[in-house]
């Protein structure tokens, strides 16, 4: 009876997700299917498997998550209702329930949760790409590369000011809806050492927010490093991280990547000379516009670090010259779950065994990042642990120590110095390589862990009347 009633409502037309969630139930409870598919729901990683012979994953916060979900579950329940309806009503079911998704896709969404992929941003191109747009517009390829070069190194925001290109060629791309696609400064906090914190408004009037980080080196040399964020936010909500505290909204594209970079050159009026994958979110969760991003900054020759994986392998089959960073946090299972929600997803030798096949692969050392939270996990004891399971697991690993910078509405401390140095040299005493982290930008909370602000969940209000009191809203920490 329950069966024929959620039939009777998607031919009527008014299924939604609950029954097609039933309706999965049966199917994987149903003895008439040769298959037996397994449902996971990883909440604490905001996340969802639905694993079957081809081992599909879909992930809540990618723009096809639910469009997928509703994919397998049609696939499954017209499997199903061929055994029990004829060809002609399975055939107007499906066209039916095809037509259901697409509406409940349009209504179900989020606009939070996915962002609008603008085609027509010339920010994020290649230089290939940009000559062959010119071709496309009827112009000569090198047009390609003079646009290139106004766009990132003389950081031209508007196509009326490429002074260098024929008027009817800017003409053509106004029209052709065409944009250089930079945003503007929301806001900009500058650091006693230095560090600055920019607030980026996006076209969705939310913000994400990106870090730059000036070294000046005794010899004379200087380094300029850009801590870009990769999501507005963060799902994975680590216990001592302040972005995954204040909430998560969408991906970034790539062209909201880059410009966090072109940003950063223009207050230093410096070349960046490293780009960290450290900002607000995951980059392993947004890969595509993360490699992509990658890809057109490092034709600008930056270096670029990588962070929390659950697609290390496919990150090596990219062939990035670039550092892979893993935040760890502990030594073993049992204590990284008390730490880091998705470590229960993605187990500790699970990591390590990808972690040895990436190196194995690129000939890359594999950077462990480690969020020292003092009597949690900096004792050392725990040193001594981390050694045994980096020698266990193979060469090729560098441990990057960071001692926990304060965020407001966290019960953890940050850890003497003593503590700090007592858990370096134990790691160095078992012939472990190992750095200290220098702290940059903690009275700006531009410090590692430290970027969330008020509008990474919620967008800025667009009518004159708020728009005061929120410039003057202080940068959470």
């Amino acid at each position: 009876m329950l069966l024929q009633h959620m039939v009777k409502k998607i031919v009527s037309g008014t299924w939604d997700k609950y029954t097609a969630a039933m309706l999965g139930e049966l199917i994987v409870q149903s003895l008439l299917l040769k298959k037996v598919f397994k449902i996971f729901c990883f909440f604490n990683t905001s996340r969802i498997c639905l694993e079957n012979e081809a081992d599909e994953e879909v992930r809540i916060g990618s723009p096809q998550h639910l469009c997928e979900v509703f994919s397998v579950l049609e696939r499954l329940s017209m499997a199903l209702l061929q055994h029990l309806c004829s060809a002609p009503l399975t055939r107007a079911i499906r066209s039916r329930s095809l037509a259901l998704s697409s509406r409940t896709m349009s209504t179900t969404l989020s606009p939070t949760r996915v962002a609008h992929v603008d085609s027509h941003v010339l920010l994020g191109m290649s230089e290939q790409e940009l000559q062959q747009l010119s071709l496309d517009l009827g112009q000569q390829s090198y047009r390609g590369k003079q646009l290139h070069h106004l766009i990132y190194k003389r950081k031209v925001k508007e196509i009326q000011d490429f002074s260098q290109l024929p008027q009817a060629f800017r003409n053509d791309l106004q029209e052709g809806g065409w944009r250089v696609g930079r945003s503007s400064i929301h806001q900009s906090v500058t650091a006693a050492d230095g560090t600055v914190k920019l607030l980026i408004k996006l076209a969705d009037n939310r913000l994400v927010e990106t870090v730059g980080i000036p070294v000046e080196h005794d010899k004379g040399s200087f380094r300029l490093t850009a801590c870009v964020s990769s999501q507005v936010g963060c799902p994975l909500r680590c216990s001592f991280c302040a972005t995954g505290k204040g909430g998560y909204s969408r991906n970034l594209q790539r062209h909201e990547i880059v410009e966090q970079v072109l940003a950063i050159e223009e207050i230093f009026k410096q070349r960046v000379t490293n780009v960290v994958f450290m900002g607000m979110g995951e980059p392993m969760l947004n890969l595509k516009s993360v490699i992509e991003a990658h890809r057109c900054l490092n034709k600008n020759d930056h270096n670029f670090l990588r962070r929390v994986p659950n697609t290390i392998k496919k990150l090596a089959s990219y062939k990035l010259q670039s550092t892979l960073a893993i935040s760890l946090h502990a030594p073993n299972q049992k204590l990284r779950e008390t730490i880091v929600p998705s470590a229960k997803s993605y187990p500790l030798d699970a990591i390590m065994k990808d972690c040895r096949d990436y190196f194995l692969e690129t000939s890359r050392r594999v950077s462990f990042e480690y969020t020292l939270l003092a009597g949690v996990n900096d004792a050392v004891e725990h040193a001594i642990e981390l050694a045994e399971l980096l020698h266990e697991w193979g060469p090729g690993y560098h441990v990057n120590l960071i001692p926990f910078n304060p965020i407001e509405g966290s019960e953890f401390q940050r850890p003497y110095n003593k503590a700090v140095q007592a858990f370096a040299a134990a790691l160095e005493s078992r012939k472990v390589t190992v750095s200290v982290r220098q702290t940059r930008g903690l009275d700006a909370s531009a410090a590692c862990g430290q970027l969330r602000n008020e509008f990474q969940k919620s967008p800025l209000q667009s009518d004159s009347n708020n728009l005061q009191s929120q410039l003057d809203v202080p940068i959470a920490c």
